[in-house]
């Protein structure tokens, strides 16, 4: 399937983390000025930790269990692995005894598709199907796949249809499947940052596809993250400070089916489309989970939708790029 190819859309870059620092490519931790970084692969995405710690071995051997925590996350959440938890629910429609950390992020996604009334639904994935294979095929018609074909697949989402519990996890439409890619990458984030905490840390900056940072830099200055423009390659809209936040970026240029970019990776549940109200959108707020959640979910909500959110969850802040390259910013 295509998104075996997939690159994700997350449009995130780390402007300045520490001064003189540099992440290495390849899966190893480095000793960098002050710092222990790791940079690698996980969830289709680039990714990296950067923790401070007065002991460098076990700095070093933080690293390696938070890396093993994403590997263990990565079996469970991955579309890109036949394998994993995920690929196993689409293909059966059920899981037995699933493990408490698919639990935790399914109920977490079922949460957000609450809150924003279905605008954020992990179970869009046969769009996601109906969109791949049209546009891989031979001479596909540019207008997108046909009506009919759009209605067969809304038949098979919504969120709803999602049963969740501890013993058990079942997709209850016929030929309904999920993808967490709006909401896992933010979620792994987070329980790196749980892990990281537990062991005592106070200065940390985690990048799982999502951004979230522990405290200050350890000159007590805010982390400062640049957010990508995805029309200009290399270049950022603006840079923001991070201080015990997260902060995660949605837009529609992140990945396109077509060369025009009508149709996009952001699927409107209610109408199988790709809209296109905004440039990019992201979302700060306290954990990465919700960061993600919502930055996808907002990209496909009229800006009064947004604001009636942001005005019930006081530490969260929506910073949106308009059509026009305006930027709109509301809540804490």
């Amino acid at each position: 399937m295509l998104e075996q190819g997939l690159t994700r859309r997350r449009l995130i870059v780390i402007a300045a983390t520490a001064a003189g620092s540099s992440l290495l490519t390849g899966e190893q931790a480095v000793a960098s000025g002050d710092a222990v970084q790791w940079r690698g692969s996980a969830l289709g995405a680039q990714v990296s930790i950067e923790i401070y710690h007065s002991d460098r071995a076990e700095a070093g051997r933080l690293v390696e269990r938070c890396v093993l925590d994403v590997r263990r996350l990565e079996q469970q959440f991955s579309l890109y692995r036949a394998d994993s938890a995920i690929s196993t629910l689409n293909r059966t429609g059920f899981l037995v005894s699933p493990a408490p950390d698919m639990v935790a992020l399914l109920q977490a996604a079922l949460h957000f598709s609450d809150l924003t009334g279905g605008a954020f639904d992990p179970t869009v994935q046969p769009l996601w199907r109906l969109y791949a294979d049209h546009f891989s095929a031979e001479m596909p018609d540019s207008e997108g796949p046909a009506p009919h074909r759009i209605t067969e697949a809304l038949a098979k989402v919504g969120h709803k249809g999602v049963f969740v519990n501890e013993d058990r996890v079942a997709l209850v439409r016929r030929g309904a499947a999920i993808t967490l890619n709006g909401i896992a990458q933010g979620f792994a984030t987070d329980r790196v940052v749980e892990r990281l905490r537990s062991a005592g840390l106070s200065t940390t900056l985690v990048n799982m596809g999502e951004i979230r940072a522990i405290g200050a830099r350890p000159d007590g200055a805010p982390w400062r993250v640049g957010l990508a423009d995805c029309d200009r390659a290399g270049a950022i809209t603006e840079t923001i400070d991070l201080v015990d936040r997260a902060v995660a970026t949605s837009a529609g240029a992140g990945f396109q089916f077509d060369s025009k970019g009508r149709f996009t990776h952001l699927f409107d549940p209610a109408t199988g489309r790709s809209p296109s109200r905004y440039a990019s959108l992201s979302v700060i707020a306290p954990t990465a989970t919700e960061a993600d959640a919502l930055s996808t979910a907002f990209s496909l909500m009229p800006v009064s939708r947004i604001q009636d959110i942001v005005a019930i969850r006081p530490d969260v802040q929506a910073r949106i790029i308009d059509a026009s390259g305006t930027l709109l910013v509301f809540g804490a």
